[in-house]
């Protein structure tokens, strides 16, 4: 198996001197890293997670990880960080609210629930650790981006849509939520018609 490292990147103590050696660095060698330990995540949860597994599955060594990141909890928030940026897609503009927010829930039923997954079911040993919860990890994951739910209301607004003053921040994310719970509860994808049915029956009724 082919070694990868950068300058930075200590020897692999198993590693054959003829092995053909391809040297990552910056960015690159960051990105493997960050997601070497969200499979990990995935993988073991975080009970089961440490700095040995990360950088083996990365094909480097212990101390290239602790460069960039000086505890296990650190290491942890860049590559959940990073899983909101690696996926992260246009926000849908159908011309509609109805077409958008279905739009939006179809992309996440395709890519951000198995984000949520990890985050509720993987993570249990972090949020004992840290004091924290689920939600305290939704502006990690969104970072300095602007909520696509609010470009999509902001729109419809606009638009003359909706009222604004119904825009509550429980009805606001009201869709997503049953969305979400649905798939906590079944593991796996919501049918489209289940979607639609969520955004016509129960969501803009609550908005008109």
């Amino acid at each position: 198996m082919d070694l990868v490292r950068d300058a930075s990147e200590e020897p692999a103590a198993e590693a054959a001197a003829s092995e053909p050696v391809r040297r990552r660095r910056g960015e690159v060698l960051e990105a493997a890293l960050l997601d070497a330990a969200w499979d990990e995540l995935v993988d073991a949860g975080y009970s089961a997670f440490t700095i040995d597994a990360v950088a083996t599955r990365a094909g480097t060594s212990r101390p290239v990880v602790y460069r960039r990141w000086a505890t296990k909890q650190e290491l942890v928030l860049a590559a959940i960080r990073r899983s909101g940026v690696r996926d992260q897609r246009p926000v849908p503009d159908t011309g509609t609210l109805r077409g958008d927010v279905i739009a939006l829930l179809v992309q996440a039923n395709e890519s951000r629930l198995a984000v949520a997954a990890v985050l509720s079911v993987r993570l249990g040993a972090y949020y004992e650790e840290t004091g924290t919860a689920p939600a305290d990890l939704r502006d990690v994951i969104l970072g300095d981006r602007t909520s696509p739910t609010k470009i999509i209301l902001d729109r419809a607004v606009a638009r003359g849509e909706i009222d604004p003053a119904k825009l509550t921040p429980r009805i606001t994310s009201l869709p997503f939520d049953l969305v979400r719970q649905e798939f906590m509860m079944t593991l796996r994808p919501i049918p489209v018609r289940d979607i639609e049915e969520i955004v016509d029956t129960i969501y803009l009724p609550l908005l008109r």
